[in-house]
């Protein structure tokens, strides 16, 4: 009951703070067991709440995976299945975001890092965040010297940014915590670490000269310098005694890009099978993590499935704002499952659609068709069922020996499937 009314008061009323990563691999964080990049920051974030084993994101890449987490809803109800090719294309404006119910219930509201949601009308300030920072594209360079890249923007205006980017957004995250500090604060921090171009600072690079590979030593480069931008807001939230009543989600956009014909940047994706741009877990299992310390226990392991979709509803019902039946969410509130209340799985099934490709999992069953040039093939795969609970890889092919189980996840997918619309651009080309 209490996840269901609104606090008695603004003061009792949780910040809360989603960061993303892009296109981080699911070995590349220490609580995975990471042994050459050290991510102390990340790893005291999961260890003070819950680490989710079995944490998905909606889309393989990263455009559609941010609009699913911005709405609550799958990308695929409203035509973001790919990535915009453009400024004109982003995310419809016939959806409502989180910063737009936060802003309504009196939060003060930012972003800060990569939008990759459209311009103009779609501009991060038009979806419901007073104060931005940061890029409206799908990647940028890390120094202000080095490649291209839209413009570094704060509201509408060029920012002249000097600094390292993921520098930036650390500093910037520190200074909306700083500014808003004395009422409640929604803010959501989108790194572009560490997707492409390879950037890093030569002090960080002579920290992994170990590393022989030099993508992968960038990588790590890269990796670390996110890690110690979170923990910069970390440390910001404890000096002002914010942390306690804080509700934090990381996780990233989808799994590290590891074949060819995607932004290669020496991830690492083991023990899973696949790339971003498959519906192979490679593509859609992330590092997922969450802290509440107020509210959720600490040192939590969580096993059962959730999504990035759920992250809106649950901080509704921790902000006393919702969630309401007519918003039509995808998400679940995770609130209950996550403080014992409910030992309930928070879905019945996940689904996932892009392009040719499909998956679904229901339990520890996973039915999925996945882009073939991840073996260095053409096309779609056939059909491939897979049980995760033994085959976290997915390497063996249950389908033949599991004609019924193929034949009620077809079915579960499809009826899933008609909820949702043709895509309103794309076929998954698009580069980001």
């Amino acid at each position: 009951l209490f996840f269901t009314l609104a606090p008695a008061s603004a003061a009792d009323k949780p910040n809360v703070i989603v960061i993303v990563g892009d296109d981080m691999g699911y070995a590349d964080v220490g609580v995975h067991g990471c042994k050459d990049i050290p991510t102390p920051n990340l790893d005291a974030l999961a260890n003070a709440g819950v680490r989710f084993t079995s944490g998905y994101v909606s889309g393989p890449y990263c455009s559609p995976t941010r609009a699913g987490l911005l709405t609550g809803r799958y990308q695929t109800r409203f035509g973001h299945e790919f990535n915009p090719a453009g400024m004109a294309q982003g995310l419809p404006l016939t959806e409502t975001t989180i910063a737009d119910r936060m802003k309504a219930a009196g939060y003060a509201t930012g972003w800060v890092g990569k939008w990759h949601l459209g311009g103009g009308d779609r501009h991060p300030q038009k979806r419901g965040f007073d104060e931005a920072f940061g890029f409206l594209g799908g990647a940028h360079s890390y120094f202000p010297d080095k490649g291209k890249g839209d413009t570094v923007l704060r509201g509408t205006k060029d920012a002249n940014e000097t600094e390292y980017l993921t520098d930036a957004f650390g500093r910037e995250a520190v200074a909306f915590v700083d500014k808003n500090k004395a009422k409640p604060f929604f803010l959501y921090l989108a790194f572009n670490a560490v997707h492409t171009p390879m950037h890093a600072t030569d002090a960080r690079l002579k920290k992994f000269e170990g590393i022989k590979d030099t993508q992968r030593r960038t990588y790590a480069a890269m990796m670390f310098a996110m890690d110690e931008a979170v923990g910069k807001v970390l440390d910001k939230l404890k000096s002002e005694k914010l942390d306690q009543n804080t509700l934090i989600f990381f996780f990233s956009d989808n799994g590290g890009p590891t074949m060819q014909g995607t932004t290669l940047n020496g991830s690492i994706n083991a023990p899973l099978r696949g790339s971003k741009r498959t519906t192979l877990e490679g593509g859609v299992r992330v590092p997922f993590f969450a802290r509440w310390p107020a509210q959720i226990p600490a040192n939590k392991v969580y096993e059962h499935p959730v999504i990035q979709l759920d992250i809106a509803p649950t901080v509704f019902a921790a902000t006393g704002i919702g969630p309401k039946v007519d918003w039509k969410l995808d998400g679940v509130n995770l609130l209950p499952h996550l403080t014992g209340q409910s030992k309930e799985p928070p879905h019945d099934a996940l689904y996932w659609r892009f392009g040719t490709q499909m998956a679904i999992r229901k339990g520890d069953w996973k039915l999925v068709k996945y882009d073939l040039a991840a073996e260095s093939g053409k096309g779609t795969s056939d059909t491939k069922l897979y049980n995760l609970a033994n085959d976290i890889g997915e390497k063996s092919d249950l389908a033949a020996k599991q004609p019924e189980k193929v034949k009620e996840l077809q079915g579960a997918w499809g009826t899933w499937n008609k909820g949702n619309v043709a895509p309103l651009w794309g076929g998954g080309k698009a580069k980001d």
